[in-house]
């Protein structure tokens, strides 16, 4: 239960993080956002509040921002449709009832004969009974759209996201994936203050059991001073000393107390894909230090995101296979592993599930924040936009490809999970 509550917490943050980024930034540039998502499929749970639709979906394999004018609109009227109009007090049309027209009693009814519902804001038609004369109405920028009882706000041409200039949508997607890493650099800001940041002195603080520390002798609140006659000023010197030597006898020279003593330490030898590494089962001290902090979150936000680029390259150029890429399923059993080590470290796991979903979406594939980026790139230098079909349709492929390599990616979750 616990890894349960954990991994829909860490889920619902992550994605709520990064639509909030994308919802902001529409908002700020006037962009009409119908709807905010966490989730896809059904919804379990909706409200409203300033023009946008707050929903929770069934499936739990991410979330959207829907703004006007970047999906076709369902609601289209034509020459010769019937429909029904209820106004304001400032005598616009604030309401238009497309079908159960006989629900609005007090609504009035017209044949359409000429609708612009994304510039002039006007409708032109005729009543039924007065087919020889031309009537025109003023409709409200904030007018809705009533069908089947379920009313859509209308969204005039300035509310649509193509409306805005190639910044401010550059920034409307950007910032999805920017909210996933000032939410890293603010978690680890957070592990910082709660338990401190590393000491940049080379201080032993805990020695793992069975350890190749522990067999050394060394103990916590020892100063490593000299390696093989080397000196060490700090925690960053002795463990890249001690990776670059698996398995070979080191010469350690330790402070401690008022007296200094020589150890020997054999780095125990760690294998990782095709490389190995000395460890010595050792963490470093921790200190108290606001500035510390500050730097911690940055800095290990940038260390994370270097290792993350790293195996995404190795991915794409086939050092690493798509059995290395985990979805849903994997990331629960992880979660499932790293909730039993305790608070700290599962903070740690969501700090860099968010800098990774960060950088996956900035990816320029198709249908993802990075795809979307790329052609509005491509607009900036050749000075005009892609025709909305072609790219669309370029979207919705790539689309697909992602559903289906997230079934491949989820299928062999469950197939790991089993043996």
């Amino acid at each position: 239960m616990n890894t349960i509550i954990a991994f829909i917490l860490m889920f619902g943050l992550l994605v709520f993080i990064h639509e909030f980024g994308h919802l902001i930034f529409a908002k700020r540039a006037g962009m009409l956002a119908r709807e905010f998502a966490i989730g896809f499929g059904p919804k379990i749970f909706s409200f409203t509040k300033n023009e946008t639709v707050y929903t929770i979906r069934l499936l739990p394999i991410g979330g959207y921002v829907r703004v006007a004018g970047e999906d076709p609109e369902i609601i289209e009227l034509k020459p010769g449709h019937h429909i029904g109009m209820e106004f304001n007090e400032d005598g616009r049309v604030n309401k238009i009832i497309v079908n159960n027209k006989d629900k609005h009693p007090g609504s009035r009814v017209i044949e359409v004969s000429h609708v612009d519902l994304d510039h002039e804001l006007r409708i032109d038609g005729y009543e039924l009974d007065d087919p020889d004369h031309l009537l025109s109405f003023d409709v409200d920028p904030k007018a809705f759209f009533v069908m089947d009882e379920n009313e859509t706000q209308i969204a005039p041409y300035d509310r649509q996201f193509a409306s805005k200039t190639v910044g401010q949508r550059a920034m409307q997607l950007f910032a999805g994936p920017m909210m996933n890493f000032v939410l890293a650099i603010v978690i680890f800001f957070i592990i910082g203050l709660v338990q401190g940041v590393p000491s940049d002195k080379a201080i032993i603080g805990e020695i793992q059991p069975n350890s190749a520390a522990e067999q050394a002798g060394m103990q916590s609140g020892d100063k490593i001073i000299q390696i093989d006659g080397k000196s060490v000023s700090s925690w960053t010197d002795f463990r890249s000393f001690v990776r670059k030597h698996p398995g070979e006898e080191l010469s350690l020279l330790v402070e401690r107390g008022n007296k200094t003593e020589t150890l020997q330490l054999v780095p125990k030898t760690v294998k990782a894909e095709e490389e190995s590494f000395g460890q010595a089962g050792v963490t470093g001290t921790f200190e108290k230090s606001i500035t510390k902090t500050i730097k911690y979150g940055f800095l290990q936000t940038y260390d994370t995101t270097k290792m993350i680029l790293t195996n995404l390259f190795k991915l794409i150029t086939g050092q690493y296979s798509i059995d290395m890429l985990s979805g849903p399923v994997g990331i629960y059993d992880a979660t499932d592993q790293i909730v039993q080590t305790g608070f700290m470290n599962f903070l740690m796991w969501t700090a860099m599930l968010s800098i990774n979903l960060g950088i996956v979406n900035l990816v320029p594939l198709p249908a993802l924040d990075g795809g979307r980026l790329l052609f509005v790139g491509i607009e900036a230098v050749r000075g005009k936009p892609i025709d909305p079909q072609k790219e669309g349709i370029v979207h919705f492929i790539g689309f697909a490809l992602l559903m289906l390599l997230m079934i491949i990616v989820t299928w062999n979750d469950i197939q790991r999970l089993f043996l």
